[in-house]
C-alpha cells in the first residue's frame, strides 16, 4: 500500500519548495501524494498563476482561510486543516519554510500523532520579532524529519539539541524548481515589454510585515531605493499587502508593476544588474543566477548566500544602500559559488529519504 502524504502550500514560496517534490513523489510507486491549498494567499496573481507555470497539480483539497492577523489565521488553519486530516488519516504530513500554513498544519499533525516532514528546517535569523522565526522554530521542535537546504541550518538544530538522526542535509528544493524553469522563463518577454536592456536596471522586492507595516521603516527603505534609483532604472512588482502602505506617489526612478507570474519574474532576476530585497527565497535565487543582492534588512536566516553566495546584508541606511549599489555599478558585485547539494536534486533526496523510513513498510 503506498505511503499516503499530503503535501501542504498556503504562500506563494511554499509554491515552488512543493512543486518539485510533487512531481518527484509522483514518479515513485511508494507514494501517494495528495496536495492541500490553505488559501493563505488566495490572490491569482499570488496563487493561480504560480500553479499554472509550475506544473503543479490542482490541489485535492482548498481550505480557503484568506487573510486576517497572524493569530486569526493561524486559528482558521489549524482548525480547518484539522477536519482534513481526520478526513482522510494520512501517513504523513509534509510542510515547506516557514508561513503560517507551515506552523499550523505540522502542528494539527501532530496532535493527532501524524508524523511531520519539513522541508526547508534549521534556517535562524535569531530574530523573534519576525513571526516567521516563530514559524520555524516551533515546526521544527514538532517535526520527524527535519530537511535542511545547508550546513549552517544542521548546526543550529544541532544546537538546539534535535537528534542527529531527524536531520538529513539535502540541498534547496527552490533551486530545483529555479533550475527546472531557466530554460522556460528565458521565453518570457517580460524585459521587451518593459523596454528594459539586459543588464540595465535593478530589481526591488519589499514585502516583510517588519519593513512594510512600520512606516518609519518603509519610508527609510524607500528612501534607500530611490536615491539609487537616480543612477539606474529599479523595477518594483509590489505585492498586495505591501501597495496599501505605499506612498501616492514614488520617485520616477521606481517602476513600479502588479505582480509577476514565477516565470516573468525569474526571467526579470536573471537579466537584472542587482537585487535589492527583503525576501530569503531571492536571497538564495540569486546566489544561484550569480546576480549581486542587497538584503534590505538587519540579519539573515540564509548565511550561506552571504558566506558563499552573491548577498549582502545592510539594512535600510540610505547611505550604505548608495554605496553598496554604486559599488556594484562600478566594481561588479560579489559573485560567490553556488553552495554545496544546490543541484536542482533536493526533491528526489527527500522523496528517497522518506521512503527509506518505517512508513516505507506499508509499501
Amino acid at each position: 500500500m503506498p505511503i499516503r502524504v499530503i503535501n501542504v502550500v498556503g504562500a506563494r514560496p511554499n509554491f515552488m519548495k512543493v512543486a518539485p517534490i510533487m512531481r518527484a513523489m509522483s514518479a515513485r510507486p511508494e507514494f501517494a501524494p495528495r496536495l492541500v491549498h490553505t488559501g493563505q494567499h488566495y490572490d491569482p496573481s499570488m496563487s493561480q498563476v504560480f500553479f499554472d507555470e509550475l506544473g503543479l497539480p490542482a490541489p485535492d483539497r482548498h481550505l480557503g482561510v484568506g487573510s486576517g492577523s497572524h493569530a486569526t489565521q493561524t486559528a482558521r488553519i489549524l482548525i480547518a486543516f484539522e477536519q482534513e486530516l481526520l478526513r482522510e488519516r494520512p501517513d504523513l504530513v509534509l510542510v515547506v519554510g516557514d508561513v503560517n500554513s507551515t506552523f499550523a498544519c505540522a502542528l494539527a499533525a501532530a496532535k493527532l500523532h501524524i508524523p511531520v516532514a519539513h522541508v526547508e528546517a534549521g534556517l535562524r535569523s535569531r530574530n523573534l520579532a519576525m513571526p516567521e522565526e516563530l514559524n520555524r522554530l516551533l515546526t521544527d521542535r514538532i517535526s520527524n524529519w527535519l530537511f535542511t537546504p545547508s550546513p549552517d541550518a544542521d548546526q543550529n538544530l544541532l544546537a538546539e539539541g534535535h537528534s542527529p538522526a531527524a536531520i538529513h542535509c539535502v540541498g534547496n528544493v527552490m533551486i530545483d524548481s529555479l533550475l527546472h524553469h531557466r530554460r522556460a522563463a528565458a521565453n518570457s518577454r517580460v524585459l521587451e515589454q518593459l523596454a528594459l536592456a539586459p543588464r540595465g536596471y535593478a530589481v526591488l522586492t519589499l514585502h516583510r510585515p517588519e519593513t512594510v507595516d512600520e512606516p518609519g521603516r518603509l519610508a527609510t527603505a524607500l528612501a534607500a531605493v530611490t536615491g539609487v534609483a537616480a543612477e539606474i532604472p529599479i523595477v518594483y512588482p509590489v505585492h498586495p499587502r505591501t501597495r496599501r502602505h505605499l506612498p501616492p506617489h514614488l520617485d520616477s526612478g521606481l517602476k513600479v508593476l502588479d505582480p509577476l507570474g514565477y516565470l516573468d519574474f525569474l526571467r526579470l532576476m536573471d537579466q537584472a544588474r542587482f537585487v535589492l530585497t527583503d525576501s530569503g527565497g531571492i536571497q538564495e535565487e540569486t546566489t544561484v543566477l550569480q546576480i549581486p543582492c542587497l538584503t534590505l534588512r538587519e540579519e539573515t536566516e540564509r548565511p550561506i548566500t552571504v558566506s558563499e553566495g552573491t548577498n549582502l546584508v545592510v539594512g535600510v541606511d540610505p547611505e550604505r544602500v548608495g554605496s553598496e549599489s554604486r559599488k556594484i555599478l562600478r566594481e561588479g558585485g560579489k559573485i560567490g559559488r553556488i553552495p554545496a547539494l544546490w543541484d536542482g536534486k533536493a526533491a528526489e533526496r527527500i522523496v528517497a529519504v522518506l521512503a527509506a523510513a518505517p512508513l516505507a513498510s506499508r509499501v
